[in-house]
């Protein structure tokens, strides 16, 4: 089992207060994360407020990062440590460039660049990138153009590509991936989402869902996979879920219930997930009851524990949650 945190390039306001942290804690938290032994840690992608946050924080902005751009600064800090996106918005990059960047940071990083691309969370902040560019797009059409587009300039010497959305013509993309194939892992978790992972991705970051659903998810890409001639094995299981830890499950679930991720979870009750499972589901509770639950995740065959999020209220909790975490869930699981 792996285990990797997720940093707050895109979180303020979201997940933690505003403000929380800048650059040089996220390249300090890095550090500390290759110190601890995670795997890897992984930025997420925003542009501009949500409106739930503007609500919740009147007055205030949130600073967002750009994640490829701090993955690279951290990735020059860093000798072992893997970088990942969680996710990057595709339907908001145009591809060609970002294909470029990708392997860009894969190869400064020798390799350690995991790329993991999905719809985005909030079709809102979509609408203020775009403007009447993208009135009456569909965000998932434009994700499959996207993913074609990456798997042609990723693996082809020399392509084109025509569609609704994205064009390019004779694009010789050089070098390709120091990591082959490129490992892109594909974000979400409806079925269109499934039915993308078991066609390109080599890894699957989906989001929490109750232990059955998330078992059922795991079978359908690994069959799918199988039906479209690739190997199930080869795509990782990664699953983000959150993280609170604390001496007694009481405590850990009041310190949890109490944290900005609750709202965040709120606001996005249209994907369907019973919010009544979010503590069950994620991996809140003592040492213990965490334990617990990863051994139950690696039973229905999750490979790794990815881009956890660990909610706080300053980055001295979040290190201290992370420290927590690492020694007494992951150095023992290990």
């Amino acid at each position: 089992m792996k285990f990797s945190v997720c940093i707050s390039t895109g979180f303020e306001g979201v997940m933690y207060p505003i403000p929380f942290g800048g650059p040089e804690d996220l390249i300090r938290q890095g550090i500390l994360c290759e110190k601890l032994g995670y795997h890897s840690v992984w930025g997420n992608d925003h542009i501009t407020t949500q409106d739930y946050v503007r609500d919740l924080f009147p007055g205030k902005v949130p600073n967002f990062y750009e994640p490829l751009i701090v993955l690279a600064a951290i990735a020059s800090a860093t000798t072992t440590l893997k970088l990942g996106t969680a996710i990057t918005v595709l339907p908001m990059r145009e591809p060609v460039y970002l294909a470029k960047q990708a392997i860009t940071l894969d190869q400064v990083s020798r390799g350690r660049f995991i790329m993991a691309v999905g719809l985005g969370a909030y079709r809102e902040e979509f609408a203020a990138w775009g403007g009447e560019r993208v009135k009456g797009a569909r965000r998932g059409d434009m994700m499959d153009e996207g993913l074609e587009v990456l798997n042609k300039l990723f693996n082809e010497e020399r392509s084109s590509f025509s569609g609704k959305y994205y064009s390019y013509q004779d694009i010789e993309l050089a070098p390709k991936s120091f990591a082959q194939p490129f490992p892109l892992y594909i974000g979400g978790h409806n079925l269109e989402s499934l039915e993308r992972v078991a066609k390109y991705g080599q890894g699957w970051l989906g989001g929490w869902r109750p232990l059955h659903e998330m078992e059922e998810r795991i079978a359908l890409i690994k069959r799918r996979a199988g039906e479209l001639g690739r190997d199930p094995a080869s795509i990782e299981i990664a699953p983000q879920f959150s993280v609170t830890i604390d001496k007694t499950m009481e405590a850990a679930e009041k310190r949890y219930m109490e944290s900005g991720l609750v709202a965040h979870r709120q606001s996005l009750a249209y994907t369907g997930r019973d919010l009544s499972h979010q503590v069950k589901a994620n991996l809140v509770g003592s040492p213990e009851v965490i334990l617990e639950k990863v051994a139950k995740l690696r039973d229905i065959g999750v490979d790794h524990c990815s881009a956890l999020m660990f909610p706080a209220n300053s980055v001295q909790e979040m290190d201290d949650q992370m420290e927590w975490f690492a020694t007494e869930v992951m150095a023992k699981f290990k």
